[in-house]
């Protein structure tokens, strides 16, 4: 249902290099650049992800309780990405971890502060 989402950035090459590598990590990369803005993903192959400049001027603001969720193949990718994330300029909101109900995350921010989680379902309890 969802074809992509878009996050703003005040910094789009800081914000690139950031989501380059967590777009490698899921084995995807750019489909469309422009000025202001940059977008991954695979036309036809499911969501994708845009990195803009407020179409406004304005400065971009973290949206509270938005949260984009990557969906990972498994827990070993989840916590690869955690690790991308923090080693390119993002924040950690969770570490990696079991949630319940098979559910596997871990949380972080960006470079701008946007909130993602990366995520496998059906996870074991000893997972």
């Amino acid at each position: 249902m969802i074809g992509y989402v878009t996050l703003g950035t005040n910094d789009l090459a800081r914000g690139a290099a950031f989501y380059d590598a967590i777009a490698a990590e899921l084995g995807t990369g750019r489909m469309m650049e422009w000025e202001k803005a940059i977008a991954w993903g695979t036309p036809g192959g499911g969501a994708g992800i845009g990195l803009m400049s407020p179409y406004d001027g304005q400065p971009a603001t973290v949206g509270n309780g938005v949260m984009v969720a990557l969906e990972a193949k498994d827990p070993e990718q989840v916590r690869r990405l955690h690790a991308i994330a923090l080693a390119h300029g993002g924040t950690c909101e969770g570490a990696p971890g079991l949630r319940g109900g098979g559910f596997y995350a871990a949380y972080f921010r960006d470079p701008d502060g946007n909130k993602l989680n990366a995520f496998v379902m059906g996870v074991p309890a000893d997972g």
